[in-house]
């Protein structure tokens, strides 16, 4: 079978994570089918293929734009697939082929605020239709779907009424990159920032909350580190941070890679993940694997993917959110015994993933 991958996004933050982690996972499990994988010009050198049954092409084309829905079918129909995987939810909606889609979350036909655009309202409203409309269009015509979480299942089934059978959960997994990182003590030694400090990891959009943190973080002698690409919404809470009086204690960080990321983790008083959305919660996952403690969400999600190993708080009231933190900085919280996290860690790995994911291409193929 001759398999695309659409890896576009493959050098973005949390989807190009995904992407970079089944493409090596895919290239060291499977031994007979062949892929084809669809690179961005800034990504086409670089990208290493993992053996002669892998091959490149270029689809320098943007995401999210009506182009994409013109130029990406004609450059998968030159390479006679047998099948499609489109690891986003930019669904090539003219494309005639098998398809397989992974959903990630359905955040951004929730949350509707002009705050989660630097578009005019107009435009924002135009795109976010444009959305909706290759869900509706496209997630029908999938013959699969791919969804990270049991609670972005049941978000496609609530909004497009899609049969159960038609889709797999396949959860993530925490990268080996930071495990050893976590391990190697010449990498963890010594703090990258100065202690105390509260940690946030990802991007700073509406829905994670981060105006709330803010709002709910009091520094004495504690910091809130915030990693993240700096983009306009982070440009945005520095405005806001400045306004609150708050610069000298709370640092943005930047991109973060794996050993600094780990470094992080490992010094921090704990994780804070105060989304009021999510398809799955990695930076939790990595924190526990780093020995971080875990301040997370009172959502469905997480407590699917975290059981009871972090300590959850009410992300719409920062007086919620001020009391774990002093818990937190006091040592009050409770921590999760370490042979409970092993046990929660081994259940999400990427070479699982990959198997599953494996299988759905497989399965699909059997079927049609």
């Amino acid at each position: 079978m001759k398999i695309g991958i659409d890896a576009r996004l493959i050098e973005e933050t949390g989807v190009g994570r995904y992407i970079r982690n089944l493409i090596e996972q895919l290239g060291e499990l499977d031994k007979r089918n062949s892929y084809v994988c669809f690179l961005p010009k800034h990504a086409f050198g670089p990208f290493h293929l993992a053996n002669n049954r892998w091959e490149k092409r270029l689809a320098d084309v943007p995401w999210h734009s009506v182009s994409e829905q013109i130029m990406m079918p004609l450059i998968l129909l030159r390479e006679k697939l047998d099948l499609v995987h489109i690891p986003y939810f930019n669904i090539p909606i003219l494309y005639p082929g098998k398809i397989v889609v992974t959903i990630h979350d359905l955040t951004i036909l929730h949350f509707h605020t002009g705050r989660a655009t630097t578009l005019p309202k107009f435009l924002y409203q135009m795109r976010r239709f444009g959305y909706w409309l290759v869900h509706r269009i496209g997630l029908p015509r999938a013959k699969s779907i791919v969804a990270v979480s049991n609670a972005t299942k049941q978000e496609i089934i609530d909004h497009f009424r899609i049969d159960a059978e038609k889709i797999r959960v396949t959860y993530e997994g925490v990268d080996s990159k930071i495990y050893k990182s976590a391990n190697d003590k010449s990498t963890n030694k010594k703090p990258i920032v100065p202690e105390p400090y509260f940690l946030y990891v990802g991007n700073a959009y509406p829905h994670k909350n981060l105006e709330t943190l803010v709002q709910a973080f009091q520094p004495k002698d504690t910091r809130l580190v915030l990693v993240g690409k700096d983009d306009y919404f982070y440009q945005r809470l520095k405005k806001e941070v400045g306004q609150l009086g708050l610069r000298h204690g709370v640092i943005f960080f930047g991109q973060a890679n794996d050993a600094e990321l780990a470094n992080l983790y490992s010094h921090a008083i704990a994780l804070v993940f105060p989304s009021m959305m999510e398809g799955f919660g990695l930076p939790g996952l990595e924190a526990l694997a780093n020995g971080c403690q875990v301040i997370a969400s009172d959502i469905p999600v997480f407590h699917e993917i975290f059981g009871k190993s972090v300590s959850y708080v009410d992300p719409y009231r920062a007086e919620s959110l001020l009391e774990k933190l002093t818990q937190a900085e006091r040592g009050a919280l409770p921590k999760p015994a370490p042979r409970e996290v092993d046990f929660l860690l081994e259940q999400f790995s990427w070479e699982t993933m990959a198997k599953k994911t494996l299988d759905v291409y497989e399965g699909t193929a059997r079927r049609l």
